[in-house]
């Protein structure tokens, strides 16, 4: 089976502040905010939710390639795509537009300030789904917002089965949105926060919102996750990671996993744990696309953690 990721694509520039944004920001002033921060450390990451997918399902020896839309300074991401063997066959470059853009601010508490420029993730309906050949599955992450709803629409009547993964575009759907995108999908894949908005925003239980699809999947971080799928729910352990150095991208990795286990039939039990192991291994490396590991190793990592061989 071949996957088709459709999702963004961007540069994450990480800078860390040695010090306590609460020290030089005066509740009393914010309305004449106008503040400096010093930043020694700064690292420009690959990232992007379709590319963090692509790099992991890879790892993993997955069959995927993804679909997005880049900017005309995408040529340092192209090279390490190739570097990667990961396909480029359904990128498309927006002429005058920079690829998407985090600029991310950590203080020493682990605060964050995040300035996010979308550039050419704007023009992702510009990409249609029957432009990609041999897809059997699909996935449906952050993006454009009417890329997203017209790629739900494409899967849907070509009969590709897709997952559907609003991450942190969520706030960008209304209740009647999101639940037309359930009616679209075959799974959907959210973490414990989004679950409870999409609930919230549907007026549908989880229960309710299983029956709609095969499976449902939550995550919870180092809580492990959920599967709610034919009646049941299936409680997933966490692997233990050997460090935590950084949690980005881990959801992306997790989804990977799930990718994985969809193309090789596997059950929802061994796919779970699957995808909990990669996210455990992302958590251990800074950056998104900084981790690596061989077949050999990944399984003997999993039989160690779970107790059986994959």
């Amino acid at each position: 089976m071949s996957a088709l990721i459709c999702g963004s694509f961007a540069y994450d520039t990480i800078m860390v502040f040695h010090d306590r944004f609460k020290n030089h920001i005066l509740p009393e002033q914010v309305h004449i905010l106008n503040v400096s921060f010093l930043v020694p450390d700064m690292r420009r990451e690959f990232g992007g939710c379709a590319g963090n997918i692509a790099y992991n399902l890879k790892l993993l020896g997955g069959d995927g390639a993804p679909m997005g839309t880049v900017g005309t300074d995408f040529a340092p991401y192209a090279s390490w795509m190739d570097a990667q063997d990961i396909s480029r066959d359904y990128l498309r470059t927006i002429e005058g537009e920079y690829t998407a853009q985090a600029y991310i601010t950590t203080d020493q508490d682990d605060n964050q300030i995040t300035a996010f420029h979308p550039g050419a993730m704007n023009y992702s309906h510009q990409n249609r789904i029957n432009d990609a050949t041999g897809i059997t599955l699909g996935l449906l992450s952050p993006d454009g917002r009417q890329g997203m709803i017209e790629h739900a629409e494409q899967f849907a009547q070509a009969g590709i089965p897709f997952m559907f993964d609003p991450g942190q575009g969520m706030p960008m759907f209304d209740g009647k949105d999101l639940l037309h995108f359930a009616e679209q999908a075959t799974w959907l894949a959210f973490n414990d926060y989004e679950a409870r908005l999409m609930q919230e925003r549907t007026g549908k239980s989880i229960k309710e919102l299983a029956g709609m699809v095969d499976a449902i999947i939550v995550t919870r971080g180092g809580e492990g996750s959920s599967i709610f799928t034919g009646g049941k729910t299936i409680e997933v352990p966490s692997a233990k990671a050997a460090s935590l150095e950084d949690p980005t991208g881990c959801g992306d990795a997790y989804r990977a996993g799930l990718l994985y286990g969809l193309q090789n039939d596997l059950d929802w039990e061994t796919t779970g744990r699957i995808a909990s192991l990669m996210g455990a291994i992302k958590i251990e490396q800074p950056g998104t696309q900084n981790h690596r590991f061989t077949l050999d190793e990944f399984q003997a990592r999993f039989s160690q953690s779970f107790g059986y061989n994959l």
